[in-house]
């Protein structure tokens, strides 16, 4: 679709790359006086990508947001890509979408069109989803801003956390990583645009399928992989789980055109908090080229499901989960805490 102002341009940064850093968002909220509830099972302090209130032996709800500044100058698949990076954190906890509300901020250079074609790509990934969106709230301000508020249920004994990563187990990443360092490059014009159409189809894609795929297996374990990076919501399920993860280099799926990208220097502010976050619980056994450690710090808008498994149930699960997400591939394994949370191979 044309529009008549390009909607990056409006933003000083894009997708999950404009999230204030995790290190940095801890501070902030430390110290709060907060309600004890027994029926919140999950909530902010446990650093996990959503909140998860029980209401009865049978049901528990899910409740999320996420919103960021136009990450593609296309305003129906910006909606799209915002809506399904919104719904993602259902899915990372095990559940299915059931209701959801708009966020959006409208500048004076977005026309109504350009506004209704935002929502519409919301509403088009929400009715995918199986869930509704009843409302909503806007405003006017200086850069653009989409997303949702999502309510999603799941059984209570079914929910996933970011912090059950057992020693044994296996991990799965469902979609590549480099996300924020192509559209990066892209400002710039460096990018291709066969490129850019492959990577747009993944950031719309939502994570619902390798969902459905991966709760018939006993997953111990998942997070989504977002602004935080592969390492940052790594570093997260390893010290919330109280193992170690190890990452074989070798084996982790990227856009190969990301590695350029970065060795010319493309890379997002989030890259560089991410390090800073992570890294002090990194450890590499081998070498690791500053491309593919950029990539893996790169912040990812819309990114793919990495959830832990028991070894024997690794394979079933993968040549399942790739029917749906082809990109899917083990990339880990889990262990006893050792010296450090993450060790790269």
């Amino acid at each position: 679709m044309e529009t008549e102002v390009r909607m990056t341009k409006l933003a000083s940064c894009a997708g999950c790359g404009a999230k204030v850093g995790a290190g940095t968002l801890a501070c902030l909220l430390e110290g709060f006086c907060t309600h004890e509830d027994p029926r919140l099972i999950v909530g902010y302090d446990k650093a996990d990508d959503a909140s998860v209130y029980v209401i009865n032996e049978d049901t528990a709800i899910i409740e999320t947001t996420d919103f960021f500044p136009p990450i593609v100058d296309d305003p129906f698949l910006y909606g799209q890509i915002a809506a399904a990076n919104a719904l993602s954190d259902v899915y990372a906890m095990g559940g299915e979408v059931k209701l959801a509300l708009n966020i959006m901020c409208v500048t004076d250079a977005m026309g109504p069109d350009t506004v209704r074609e935002v929502l519409r790509g919301g509403y088009d990934k929400v009715y995918e989803a199986g869930g509704i969106i009843c409302g909503g709230h806007t405003i006017s301000g200086a850069e653009p801003i989409y997303g949702l508020a999502v309510t999603g249920f799941v059984r209570p004994d079914k929910v996933l956390t970011n912090s059950g990563a057992k020693p044994g187990d296996v991990l799965i990443l469902t979609k590549k990583l480099g996300i924020g360092i192509l559209t990066t490059a892209a400002k710039g014009g460096l990018v291709d645009q066969g490129t850019l159409d492959r990577i747009y189809a993944q950031m719309a894609t939502l994570n619902k399928y390798a969902r459905d795929v991966m709760v018939k297996y006993p997953v111990n374990s998942c997070t989504d992989v977002t602004g935080f990076s592969l390492m940052g919501h790594g570093y997260e399920m390893a010290q919330g789980s109280g193992v170690s993860i190890h990452f074989r280099t070798k084996d982790v799926p990227y856009h190969e055109e990301a590695w350029e990208m970065a060795n010319m220097g493309f890379i997002p502010a989030g890259a560089y908090r991410n390090r800073q976050y992570a890294e002090p619980g990194v450890r590499k056994a081998v070498d690791v080229p500053l491309p593919l450690e950029d990539i893996f710090f790169d912040p990812q808008t819309s990114g793919g499901l990495l959830f832990a498994l028991p070894d024997q149930y690794a394979a079933a699960c993968l040549e399942e989960i790739k029917t749906v997400a082809p990109d899917a591939a083990v990339i880990g394994y889990v262990t006893e805490r050792g010296e450090a949370d993450l060790i790269l191979e």
